[in-house]
């Protein structure tokens, strides 16, 4: 070893080091698959004071320089761990995200989906329309009728078709109603009883009761039957019906048969004005 005040490095291959004064003298670092091997630094034996404090400087530096190195080339180190907050801290850190960051839950009730069913997608049937209600036609009275004579005229029609008789036969009845009774329902002054009844005048022919005059004594029925107007126009239609071709036969002649008046041409006057009353009866 040369004590010239240079450097030489133990480990090189024996040749002397012609470094200038500006070059740091410096034993040199070995590096063995990835090993630092440590540096030593030689002391000159008489060194000199410039370039002792030279040497010791750029050692210095170089040192640094290899640390970085070092850093380089293994990875860059580990920071530093960073304490951990306190449960306190996380707990509040927590609280307070959740009231910024998450979805808040609803309070409002939640609205049920509709399922699906047939009758939901099925197209709505269409609403029957309601029936009109049935107007009663308003019958008026005709052929000089007030509205009594109408209304027993009415019975009179109504008990016929009840018995399933024809047009002719209700014209003869209300025929021989407007000739014996002029359509009014009689009472007899002889027989105080059918006075008791329902009744819109008072006769005094004999026996003679209700609209067709018949008489109790006769057999057409009691009191009581006779003074109902439905009853005594069954009467004298079933009369009229036991009349062999009675459908071919004058008003005048039909009617006759069935009452045996004394003035057996007078109901053929009526004939035109029940076919009147009739029609406006059955519309």
């Amino acid at each position: 070893m040369r004590n010239d005040g240079n450097l030489d490095d133990p480990f090189g291959s024996g040749r002397p080091a012609d470094r200038s004064d500006d070059t740091p003298s410096t034993n040199r670092l070995t590096t063995f698959r990835g090993l630092v091997r440590r540096t030593r630094f030689w002391a000159p034996t008489n060194p000199r004071p410039g370039r002792t404090k030279l040497a010791v400087a750029t050692g210095a530096a170089c040192c640094l320089g290899l640390v970085g190195v070092s850093q380089a080339g293994f990875g860059a180190p580990d920071r530093a761990a960073v304490p951990a907050p306190s449960a306190e801290v996380a707990e509040r850190a927590a609280v307070d995200a959740a009231s910024r960051a998450m979805a808040r839950p609803s309070t409002a009730p939640a609205t049920p989906t509709p399922s699906a069913s047939p009758s939901a997608t099925a197209s709505p049937k269409a609403t029957a329309k309601p029936k009109p209600k049935k107007t009663v036609r308003q019958i008026v009275p005709v052929a000089g009728l007030d509205r009594t004579q109408m209304n027993n005229a009415k019975t009179i029609v109504q008990a016929g078709k009840e018995m399933g008789m024809p047009r002719r036969a209700l014209v003869i009845a209300v025929a021989t109603a407007m000739q014996e009774s002029t359509l009014l329902n009689y009472a007899s002054g002889v027989l105080p009883e059918s006075q008791s009844y329902p009744h819109q005048a008072v006769g005094w022919d004999h026996d003679s009761v209700g609209l067709f005059q018949q008489r109790p004594s006769s057999g057409w029925g009691t009191v009581e039957q006779l003074m109902d107007p439905e009853y005594a126009t069954k009467a004298f239609l079933s009369a009229l019906a036991e009349i062999p071709g009675w459908q071919d036969l004058p008003l005048s002649v039909a009617a006759q048969a069935v009452q045996i008046s004394a003035f057996p041409d007078a109901y053929a006057q009526h004939e035109w004005r029940a076919g009147e009353v009739v029609a406006e009866i059955l519309g």
